[in-house]
């Protein structure tokens, strides 16, 4: 079996628009295409001896054990692959279900696909799921726990951590978007100017200050302690001297810790002699260059969750420690812990598994045992100096048990220091008694405090301490989102998508739109080239200047990695044509319709489809559609229009030479296509859809037909504003089109323009796309010899896999086809040829380039205006 392709999509894809998280390998069984699971000696005992937990696949069958029935009865290695990585992914913690395996039209060939929790790990999935297969299928030994504690650590490196991840967790519940800047625990809820950031728990609302204070251990003290806060007495020391100055003042036991550390590295605890703390003045120097030496307080470690300055959660910390039975030895103690089914890998559990490290020999050290020493019944050993979870500790749930004095205080603290999310901890006896009580005392104030201990304490009430993270963030009433209208189809998006943007941008939104030439905000080029995929949706939906989004959504990106947007409030489809066929396992229109689907079947249940009604498969998509739908069609008369019509839906029109948006029997006439500049004095019909379609969505959005109106008055076609499509340029003796028509409909979009042009002499300068089928290229070519007089033929680029000689074979072809006399010439390199076109051109001429690279173009073409209107 070969893996010809792997790739993660992130967004709505042509698979689920729910789930969104899929991996897809396209995969060649060889073959293994003659060997289903039931010609495989064997394979079923094998594959259930080392997955015995596949019992749980229930499969297309539906019950227990489905699947290994399917492998009984025979299936293909693709769907047992699909099946493998599933379960890998769930036994190395990462629990997940949704698979679907297709053949391709290639035969042995198939996409694998099947969902993933973190994305590296999916990746590793694939290529692992293929290599056990393959094991399988030969009876060969494989290491599939190593594969899966290699996923852990795949999982613990990429992962979000557990109190970022439950911010996230918290914002999905509530429809808030969310958006991973980089790969560390940097996030993005929301879009756009609504957008807040995060970083653990650091959020963009916190105090630089605060954040500084908190950090400085000593700074943190003082503040504390001449606000009446009740702290530990100590001193800061850089040396022996200063060390030996603080222990006379406070005397033993002393807590040496670094003045710059945090989850408890480089700290030594309960230190009573002076070897001990010069030991302890070391290993704290290791960490910061200032050392804190308190005095030691006996009592319970707490953590006390303050956010917006509210107490939301407390727990009482204890470090990983063993409790001794008499006949095992501290090791075997340890192991006994870690077989705790509530232990796991990192984070993957809800404690973590105790690890021997330098902290643990030091400790043991200090009580003159080793790890084989056989504590007595009933004694506790610990095993780390701190209680962080994420060293072994456990955590007991407090919140309820605190004495409103002690909430006061806490809250009190967070307003002194200044932070907004704030982890303070205490050393005391218990928190049910006010501190000055019971001669408890503040420790430490954290800045980004961890949440883990309080979303699954060992014991008690697990606290959803997430949530009012968001309710700070996204107070009542406060939007996360911003509009987005997502423009698809075969032909027009660009255009269309650039016109529904001024008419966003008119109405006084600062808009972000991506395009096949660019992304833009507020008419500003801030990336050059097709910027259609997801990565740029992301783009505009990360800045926090925009306020609304027009997405030009092309198939490819689709494909590659889905939607970069999880819905959208109104989405276009323009048509659906032959174009791009043969790629990607898209042959048919049906294929074509499927992915284009993906961006309608996007929108948010109270939003807009607009469809072509005159499109059939633009119809058939209708079909499978939960939200709100509305048409645009050419003609009034369509049996179809006339049907919605008396249906009372809403459909723009083009009607006794009006823009018209029809409501039932109702007609809003928005301006007349002649007053309409982008139509070419409306002469351009194809362009006249492109205009009913931007204005139904601008009406839909609720914009005034009125303000509708004046932008579709104001949106002048030009290199500038929709550079590519239908540009031209009026000499003094002739005149120059320029257009991006690469397929057949859009050359007859432009054959039905330049019917209405008179010329002493049409010349087209066309190309082929390699990639594309060859009836695809001769179709073309045979348009254009219908609506040119002479064609040049040139093909520098986009050879795509084919040769020149064989791309100008299949237009001559075409050309010939035509059964008209046409006379043509070939110049390879478009500058060439257009300006040749130019330099010959007679009076009257109009002469058409259909360019794929319409910068370059355009470029030539004005440099020639410019020459001759300077020479004026």
């Amino acid at each position: 079996m070969k893996i010809d392709k792997i790739q993660a999509l992130r967004g709505p894809n042509i698979w689920s628009v729910q789930r969104k998280k899929l991996i897809q390998m396209r995969l060649d069984l060889e073959e293994m295409e003659q060997f289903p699971t039931n010609k495989i000696e064997g394979f079923r005992e094998r594959i259930e001896a080392m997955f015995p937990t596949m019992i749980e696949h229930r499969c297309s069958e539906g019950t227990r054990g489905g699947f290994f029935s399917r492998i009984e009865r025979g299936t293909w290695m693709g769907h047992v692959i699909e099946h493998i990585a599933l379960e890998i992914q769930t036994l190395a913690g990462m629990e997940t279900g949704f698979g679907r395996t297709r053949e391709t039209k290639t035969p042995g060939v198939y996409n694998v696909v099947f969902s993933y929790v973190e994305e590296s790990v999916g990746l590793f999935a694939a290529e692992s799921a293929v290599a056990i297969a393959e094991a399988l299928i030969a009876g060969t030994e494989y290491d599939v726990e190593a594969d899966i504690q290699k996923m852990r650590e795949i999982r613990e490196r990429v992962r979000l951590g557990p109190s970022t991840g439950s911010i996230v967790d918290e914002a999905v519940a509530r429809d808030i978007p969310w958006i991973r800047l980089g790969t560390n625990s940097l996030v993005q809820l929301g879009y756009g100017v609504n957008q807040m950031r995060f970083q653990a728990t650091i959020t963009c609302k916190t105090s630089n200050i605060a954040v500084d204070i908190a950090c400085n251990k000593e700074e943190t003290k003082r503040m504390l302690d001449m606000a009446s806060i009740p702290v530990a007495s100590g001193g800061i020391c850089v040396d022996e001297e200063d060390l030996e100055a603080v222990i006379k003042k406070i005397n033993y036991p002393i807590v040496i810790k670094p003045l710059d550390g945090n989850h408890g590295k480089g700290a030594s605890i309960n230190v009573k002699t002076w070897e001990d703390a010069v030991e302890g003045l070391a290993y704290a120097k290791k960490y910061s260059r200032r050392v804190i030496v308190e005095k030691f307080i006996t009592g319970f470690d707490f953590r006390v969750l303050i956010i917006d300055n509210k107490l939301v959660a407390a727990a009482k910390r204890e470090p990983a420690h063993v409790k001794g039975d008499g006949t095992q030895t501290i090791q075997q103690l340890i192991d006994e812990t870690n077989r705790d089914p509530r232990r796991g890998y990192g984070h993957e559990n809800v404690l973590t598994q105790i690890d021997v490290d330098r902290d643990t020999t030091d400790l043991l050290e200090k009580l003159n045992y080793t790890l084989e020493t056989v504590p007595n019944k009933g004694e506790i050993v610990y095993l780390k100096s701190t209680a962080n979870l994420s060293t072994g500790g456990t955590s007991v749930d407090v919140t309820d048990m605190m004495h409103p004095e002690n909430i006061f205080l806490c809250e009190r603290i967070s307003r002194v220091i200044g932070l907004d999310i704030c982890g303070v901890d205490i050393m005391a006896e218990n928190l049910t008694q006010p501190l000055k009580e019971n001669g408890g005392c503040i420790l430490e104030v954290n800045a980004a405090p961890g949440f883990r201990m309080h979303l699954a304490p060992s014991e008690g009430l697990p606290r959803n301490v997430a949530a009012p993270v968001i309710d700070m963030l996204y107070p009542p009433g406060k939007p996360s989102r911003i509009p987005i209208i997502a423009v698809t189809g075969t032909n027009g998006k660009t255009t269309t998508t650039r016109l529904i943007a001024h008419i966003v941008k008119n109405n006084g939104y600062r808009v972000g739109f991506t395009t096949s030439d660019g992304i833009y905000v507020q008419n500003h080029m801030l990336e050059k080239g097709d910027t259609t995929g997801p990565i740029s949706a992301e783009y505009i939906l990360k800045d926090p200047t925009v306020e609304f989004a027009v997405l030009e959504t092309a198939r490819g990106g689709i494909l590659r990695a889905g939607l970069g947007f999880s819905r959208c409030d109104i989405a276009v489809i323009t048509n659906i044509q032959e174009d791009h066929l043969g790629l990607s396992d898209i042959h048919t229109l049906d294929d074509l319709a499927r992915v284009k689907s993906v961006v309608v079947r996007s929108v948010k249940k109270d939003g807009w489809a607009i469809l072509n009604a005159e499109d059939e498969h633009c119809l058939k998509i209708a079909n499978e559609l939960s939200c709100n739908i509305a048409y645009f069609a050419m003609n009034e008369d369509n049996p179809k229009v006339k049907q919605f019509a008396k249906e009372g839906k809403i459909v723009a029109v083009y009607e006794n030479g009006y823009i018209t948006i029809k409501k039932g029997e109702w007609k809003i006439r928005v301006e007349r296509a002649t007053h309409v500049p982008l139509t070419l004095g409306g002469k351009a019909k194809f362009m006249i859809a492109n205009v009913l379609a931007a204005t139904l969505a601008a009406y839909l959005q609720g914009f005034k037909t009125d303000d509708i109106s004046l932008s579709l008055q104001t949106f002048i076609p030009s290199a500038a504003q929709t550079p590519g499509r239908m540009n031209i340029f009026d000499f003094k003796r002739f005149k120059v089109l320029i257009d991006f028509a690469h397929n057949a409909s859009g050359y007859r979009g432009v054959e039905e323009y330049l019917s209405t042009v008179e010329a002493t002499k049409k010349i087209g300068i066309i190309a082929g796309v390699g990639d594309r089928r060859d009836e695809d290229i001769k179709e073309c070519a045979t348009i254009a010899a219908r609506m040119f007089d002479h064609i040049i033929i040139r093909q520098e680029k986009h050879l795509r896999g084919r040769t020149e000689e064989e791309i100008i074979g299949l237009i001559m072809e075409g050309i010939n086809d035509a059964n008209k006399e046409v006379t043509y010439e070939i110049i390879p390199k478009e500058t060439e040829a257009i300006k040749h076109a130019i330099n010959s051109a007679q009076d009257g001429s109009f002469i058409t380039a259909l360019s794929d690279v319409v910068t370059n173009a355009i470029g030539i073409v004005q440099e020639y205006l410019d020459k001759e209107n300077e020479e004026a």
